[in-house]
């Protein structure tokens, strides 16, 4: 990451390249779709779903991945601010394990579009695979850093989940969820080997199941 947290030169950001297109067609209002959370041991999978105004830019947009905490919270609540319309969605780690990181992932995302207070005339959805939900849609591979209104779904589910973690550290402090937010860091494994899954600990990822069986057969 460059200085500040700027985009590194010759990297290209997100476009409205799509939604443009999709503007010539017909479809004023899309939203953007992005979900986050599939790969941590614990808490939720979090979806957010975005339609932006058709002029909206600020060059600092990006996939939320590449952007610094702190940038992402700026942009998170500018986006908030002046976004047609904008709602996250999520899963529980109850339905993660139940249904899988992928439907639960899916689920989240369409619970997040029909949290909208705007109906959207199309969606772009981050990823290979399109929602159950009946009107006009497309995935978008690499969508959140390709595609300007998927980005800011990125950012706003990012936060948003990021806000969730926090707040289940002050529950549960002995993972340091305000650090990891639920990823298998190398401190994270070691507390739930020390004391094992707590009750937003995702029992049917491998580590998480490893202990419990462990601890069953202790």
């Amino acid at each position: 990451m460059a200085p500040g947290g700027s985009r590194p030169k010759g990297r290209p950001g997100p476009t409205a390249a799509l939604e443009i297109d999709l503007a010539c067609q017909g479809y004023a209002l899309v939203a953007g779709v992005d979900e986050v959370g599939r790969g941590p041991l614990a808490g939720p999978v979090v979806a957010a779903a975005v339609i932006l105004p058709e002029r909206w830019t600020d060059p600092r947009l990006d996939d939320s991945k590449r952007l610094g905490q702190a940038r992402r919270s700026e942009l998170a609540r500018l986006l908030a601010a002046e976004a047609l319309a904008w709602a996250v969605g999520w899963a529980e780690k109850e339905e993660v394990d139940r249904l899988n990181i992928h439907r639960a992932s899916l689920l989240a995302m369409r619970r997040a579009v029909e949290a909208l207070a705007v109906q959207p005339d199309y969606l772009l959805i981050d990823g290979r695979f399109t929602l159950d939900l009946d009107m006009p849609q497309r995935a978008v591979v690499a969508g959140d850093a390709t595609c300007r209104v998927v980005a800011a779904a990125s950012i706003l589910a990012k936060v948003h989940r990021d806000g969730l973690m926090q707040a289940w550290h002050r529950r549960y402090p002995e993972y340091n969820f305000a650090a990891n937010k639920g990823y298998g860091t190398l401190e994270h494994r070691q507390a739930l080997e020390r004391i094992g899954p707590c009750p937003i600990h995702r029992h049917s990822y491998q580590p998480v199941a490893q202990l419990l069986l462990g601890f069953e057969n202790g």
